[in-house]
């Protein structure tokens, strides 16, 4: 069963139309951002407001189901970024375009879901023209 409209729009509006993982906004982007369940329903997550977060579809395809992946410092399985647990900037912090991981979770999820990729840098830099790059702080 699909989501409801409302649901939809809260999820957005909580996230300021701008993707929980990598900051992307949605203005201008071509392809419609997807509701992720952050805890994969096939894991058991919930269609509920605190499992859902806005992704972008780079970040949404990558993460897929995952819950884990290999810290690029330890090679050590860690959760991924919670998005309704963990606050933002503790994990990331902004290095020009390039997202950098400063916890494990965050090493952890820049690498499994290509946060750097060639894709995210050129619309990063793109957005910074706009003045839309780096995005408000995240909370």
């Amino acid at each position: 069963m699909g989501l409801s409209a409302r649901l939809r729009r809260e999820v957005m509006v909580r996230a300021r139309k701008r993707c929980e993982y990598c900051g992307l906004s949605d203005l201008g982007q071509a392809a419609t951002f997807h509701i992720d369940h952050v805890i994969p329903q096939v894991s058991g997550g919930a269609s509920t407001l605190d499992n859902l977060a806005l992704a972008c579809v780079q970040c949404s395809l990558r993460k897929g189901a995952r819950k884990k992946a290999a810290d690029s410092r330890t090679g050590k399985m860690v959760p991924l970024y919670h998005p309704r647990q963990q606050v933002w900037n503790h994990h990331f912090r902004w290095s020009g375009t390039k997202l950098v991981g400063i916890t494990a979770s965050g090493r952890a999820t820049v690498a499994a879901l290509h946060l750097n990729s060639l894709e995210h840098l050129l619309i990063r830099g793109f957005e910074y023209q706009l003045g839309r790059h780096p995005p408000p702080r995240h909370v």
